[in-house]
């Protein structure tokens, strides 16, 4: 059946990995981390693959945007995860390149009483470096960097703490997070 491959080889095994990846760049904001295992149908990078695999199952709904949005991207999504793809506003989780995913208030933002009740977006870069915008907040030592594509909407978002947006970055084999509690400078 086409799109159907492409999964982790060892689920068990893989899926641990991208878990601890995913984990370890979320709680060090502007640490890029190195993923393997998944080979998704172009346009999605090895790294938002690992991330679908890893985060998304049948009751996790995703938005997919722009050239994300393709049939075979669908059809990977359908037959390894069955999350259901759903519009921007009911996501948990959404893919695609900053220029599709925005506008960012159009995604869940939580609410005062479950700010957890918010979307993650995966944010497919060109290039993922760690340099540009300084990074401080929970997970940092001192300061961090990370090359955003809009350092004053990640400012907004930050502003908007408990609640607000969590993203991923990826770039081939590689991802790194920025949680809302993440202040840009």
């Amino acid at each position: 059946m086409q799109g159907v491959s492409g999964g982790f080889a060892d689920a068990a095994i893989d899926g641990v990995a991208a878990f601890r990846a995913a984990m370890s760049a979320m709680a060090r904001p502007g640490r890029i981390e190195r993923v393997a295992g998944a080979t998704p149908p172009v346009p999605v990078s090895v790294a938002a693959g690992v991330l679908l695999l890893t985060l998304c199952d049948a009751d996790t709904p995703l938005h997919l945007a722009g050239s994300a949005d393709a049939e075979a991207v669908r059809a990977w999504i359908a037959f390894h995860t069955g999350a259901p793809l759903v519009p921007r506003g009911e996501a948990a989780f959404a893919l695609g390149s900053w220029e599709a995913l925005l506008p960012l208030e159009n995604y869940r933002q939580g609410e005062p009483e479950y700010p957890d009740r918010s979307a993650t977006l995966i944010v497919e870069m060109d290039r993922l470096e760690a340099r540009g915008a300084t990074l401080e907040g929970p997970g940092i030592e001192t300061q961090a960097w990370l090359d955003l594509p809009d350092p004053a909407a990640f400012r907004r978002n930050h502003a908007l703490f408990p609640r607000g947006l969590d993203f991923f970055f990826t770039c081939g084999d590689r991802l790194a997070a920025l949680p809302r509690s993440t202040r840009v400078l």
